[in-house]
């Protein structure tokens, strides 16, 4: 028990009490820290995120500059995650397909071989199929690398060093842009012309109180990949004062004559938010006119090669200028992009404006260029001085060569090259020995003699290191005119750039605009439609033109066929006694070919209903009669059915009753005196009476008897026909109206022998 309280007392003695919610903050500080610094942002200098500067320098390890072979993603992939980047393939990945977008970089910094994905939105083949190397815009960033101008610090494990910035000669954070979302903060900066961000840069170097007007006359604003307009010009200085602000982009469009007298509406550019998703447009196009948002469009195409080609056909004697004012409002084609100048500085996320990024790089550049110099001035001064050895040991080659004979061991021969110490070597003559006193060598100009090739003896080789001698002595002074002038400094900057200014600079893209928001004006276009519908209820409507060309056998198919216009209702009766509404524009405008789309989809229509008659909402001037399997008759007056109402009772049914028919006349053939009703039964009796026996009743009322029924019989076809009509159509077969008798309404039908 002893040893058992001893062992508890120590485990208390090691727990530490803390507050929880300090713990909590601190932690969450810690992780937002790391987010912002390590992973989201990039840094101001070379405008690089982590994972991107880390990919990079791997690529660089590995060789991949561009002059050398691709190599596969996957070893590049392999490399960044094993040495510098522990956080998971697929955002390595991820971040080096995006390096190689020539539609969202302006200056792609990887070359990509094989499919990493497109425009359009196609993603990247897996990692495994792809290869890459470094573009020459990439080497801009590394070139210098190897001349001490950055920090290297520990990679995760401490195994390896990894720069800590990469020695950025071209301002890659606003000629590429960038965008990232961290905690609490994001970043989104637009990619910008690259001649024009050089020429801003020198403006500054030139003039550094350069107001923000003055400096945009070089840099008007961005210039995104996929062109584009940007239609609020006025907002963009704003933007570049405060670092924030939004922009307005519009794709280019061009209205063309298109064929059958429509007009096409082209679209060349996107705008860059949708960059990488460019079927997105397209599928919002297509729905837009599948839902009949815009009834001016006939068709949408996507046409696009290795340029952009979205075609969107306009109807017929429509204005294809208020559909694109439409398409601003409705679609894609115009979008919102959020700027936010945000960058690390000191490992501090800090809000930038445009004068402020380019002064941090100039800052940078005058510090990267210092180093660079200095590397290059202490390189030439320790070869100038190896070089001055070596002509001084040719001059006295006899000597040295016999000082190397008489001396037992190399370091007894540098000892006499460097401080004239004659011991134990054995010379020829007591002049040689005197004259060897006199050697003053440094030590590396000793070893370059010791290690000098016979073959440097040659008296070209001679005049070689002579001239060599004075190369270096000019680039010295050269140097060190460079490194005692800030001057000088900025001259051999602003001349870099302007290097790089003629290699990567383009036509800028995108345009400058101060445009008013679009306004759409929904123009409806009343004119003739058909409304087909088949005997399983599949509706469609056709332009008046297509259906004169419809032929009678295509006609039989559809049972209901109602003439009106596109501002119409179609009014639906079915044998369950309900009429149903449903506005001509919500019908599906097909071709002749397509089947269609289902009734009850269109409107309230149960399944189990049937559809008995079809017509339109002018039917509210008119009469219409009632014929149920129970024989019931009944007129109704039209006006009876106005209503905004989607759905209502047409008629009073008794339980297992069904309308078998609805007829639609005017009130001038109603009171014509020459129509009259014919009905046939299941068992096969006929009978035929005057239309004015029928009575006028409410719709709620059932009606009359039209016909007396034996147990078990009913109705199944009825008609409305004028006197004078010899035949009819039953179920596909021809009725025969001349063998149904007519006699007073409510008798016994007789035997319909010959009406069908």
């Amino acid at each position: 028990m002893a040893k058992k309280n001893s062992s508890t007392a120590v485990v208390q003695e090691n727990i530490i009490s803390m507050d929880f919610t300090e713990e909590m903050k601190s932690s969450y500080r810690d992780y937002a820290v790391s987010v912002i610094i390590s992973r989201a942002l990039p840094d101001v200098r070379d405008g690089l995120k982590p994972v991107q500067r880390r990919i990079l320098y791997s690529m660089r390890e590995l060789g991949l500059s561009p002059e050398k072979p691709h190599r596969k993603s996957a070893r590049i992939v392999g490399d960044t995650m094993g040495k510098f980047h522990p956080h998971g393939d697929s955002s390595i990945y991820d971040a080096l397909v995006h390096m190689t977008e020539d539609y969202s970089l302006s200056v792609p910094l990887v070359d990509g071989h094989g499919n990493f994905g497109s425009i359009d939105g196609d993603s990247a083949a897996a990692m495994r199929y792809t290869e890459a190397r470094l573009s020459p815009g990439a080497m801009t960033l590394l070139s210098n690398l190897d001349k001490g101008l950055v920090d290297f610090m520990p990679n995760f494990d401490e195994s390896e060093k990894e720069p800590v910035v990469l020695p950025a000669m071209l301002p890659n954070l606003l000629i590429n842009g960038t965008t990232g979302i961290a905690v609490g903060m994001a970043t989104n900066i637009p990619p910008h012309n690259t001649a024009e961000i050089i020429d801003g840069v020198i403006a500054c170097i030139d003039k550094p109180r350069i107001t923000l007007p003055e400096l945009m006359e070089y840099i008007p604003g961005p210039d995104f990949p996929t062109g584009g307009t940007i239609i609020n010009r006025e907002e963009i200085e704003n933007i570049y004062e405060t670092g924030e602000g939004k922009l307005r982009i519009r794709g280019k469009c061009e209205i063309e004559p298109g064929t059958l007298g429509r007009t096409n509406i082209i679209i060349t550019e996107i705008p860059y938010t949708i960059a990488g998703n460019k079927m997105k447009l397209v599928e919002n196009l297509v729905q837009l006119m599948k839902d009949k948002v815009f009834d001016e469009i006939y068709d949408v195409r996507d046409e696009s090669e290795k340029d952009i080609r979205i075609v969107v056909e306009v109807k017929k004697d429509r204005d294809a200028n208020n559909l694109l004012n439409g398409l601003y409002k409705k679609t894609p084609l115009e979008d919102t992009y959020g700027v936010n100048l945000l960058a690390v500085k000191d490992k501090q996320p800090i809000q930038f404006g445009l004068k402020s990024i380019i002064e941090e790089f100039i800052s940078f550049q005058k510090e990267l260029y210092t180093k660079e110099y200095t590397h290059l001035l202490d390189k030439a001064e320790k070869r100038l001085e190896i070089v001055g050895g070596l002509i001084r040991a040719t001059d006295v080659i006899d000597l040295i060569i016999e000082v190397l004979r008489g001396s037992t061991s190399l370091a007894q021969a540098k000892g006499c090259l460097i401080h004239g110490d004659i011991t134990d070597i054995k010379f020829k003559s007591e002049a040689s020995k005197k004259q060897a006193k006199e050697f003053d060598f440094t030590e590396k100009q000793a070893d370059a003699i010791l290690a000098m090739p016979l073959s440097r003896l040659i008296g070209l080789e001679i005049i070689k290191l002579h001239e060599e001698e004075e190369t270096l002595a000019s680039e010295i002074e050269n140097y060190k005119k460079v490194l005692g002038s800030e001057r000088e400094l900025l001259k051999v900057i602003k001349q870099r750039l302007r290097g790089y200014a003629k290699e990567f600079a383009e036509e800028r893209k995108t345009v400058l605009a101060s445009i008013q928001n679009a306004v759409y004006e929904k123009k409806v276009v009343i004119e003739d439609i058909y409304v087909l519908i088949d005997r399983f209820g599949y509706t469609k409507t056709i332009d008046a033109a297509s259906y004169q060309r419809l032929t009678p056998d295509t006609l039989a198919e559809y049972p209901h066929i109602v003439s009106m216009k596109s501002d119409d209702k179609l009014c639906v009766f079915t044998a369950q006694g309900n009429m149903h509404q449903v506005k001509a524009s919500a019908l599906p405008r097909c071709r002749i070919k397509e089947k269609g789309t289902l009734i009850h989809s269109l409107c309230k229509v149960g399944n189990d209903e049937l559809v008995r008659y079809a017509a339109f909402d002018e039917l509210f001037d008119s009469i219409l009669l009632f014929v149920t399997e129970h024989g019931f008759v009944k007129l109704v007056s039209g006006a009876e059915f106005e209503t905004n109402r989607q759905t209502i009772a047409a008629t009073k049914l008794e339980a297992d009753d069904k309308v078998v028919f609805v007829g639609q006349m005017s009130a001038s053939e109603y009171l014509s005196g020459h129509r009259r009703v014919v009905m046939l039964t299941a068992k096969n009796l006929s009978l035929g009476f005057p239309l004015s026996e029928v009575s006028e009743f409410k719709k709620t009322s059932r009606g009359i008897k039209g016909i007396s029924l034996e147990k078990g019989d009913k109705v199944i076809f009825a008609d409305c026909i004028d006197n004078k009509t010899e035949t009819g159509i039953y179920n596909g077969k021809e009725v025969n109206y001349k063998k149904i008798r007519t006699r007073k309404r409510g008798a016994k039908g007789q035997r319909a022998t010959g009406v069908v």
